[in-house]
């Protein structure tokens, strides 16, 4: 399940029809939840898996619009995908950009492909 589930993902970050419509960040939560990792209430506040590397980890949630921003993804986009403001979307990307050294979007991805934290 796991491995079907990496599938869409990546699927749907390269914007192919098979994946068309699945929110990226449905797919990482079936996908946590079957790693055990339930996405229950709070946790967006819970720290990712620890990244060698980060002087601060990266939270759950900051993850998960991490790799919405490595799909290219808009800030309104990623609000609506998560149901959350477009508000707590641009806080999530500032506490991105700081905790990887980034002075944009751009450099935050590439950064985090650098340190394994997303392929």
């Amino acid at each position: 399940m796991s491995r079907l589930l990496d599938r869409l993902i990546a699927t749907e970050q390269a914007d192919r029809a098979a994946a068309r419509g699945i929110p990226v960040g449905c797919l990482a939560q079936v996908r946590r939840a079957c790693d055990g990792k339930d996405a229950g209430p709070g946790a967006g506040r819970q720290a990712a898996a620890a990244v060698p590397g980060l002087v601060e980890q990266l939270t759950a949630r900051e993850l998960e619009i991490l790799v919405l921003l490595a799909a290219g993804k808009s800030n309104q986009r990623i609000a609506r995908e998560l149901v959350v403001t477009l508000d707590t979307v641009k806080k999530h990307v500032s506490h991105l950009l700081g905790k990887l050294g980034a002075a944009n979007r751009t450099q935050a991805v590439t950064r985090a492909r650098d340190l394994g934290v997303i392929p």
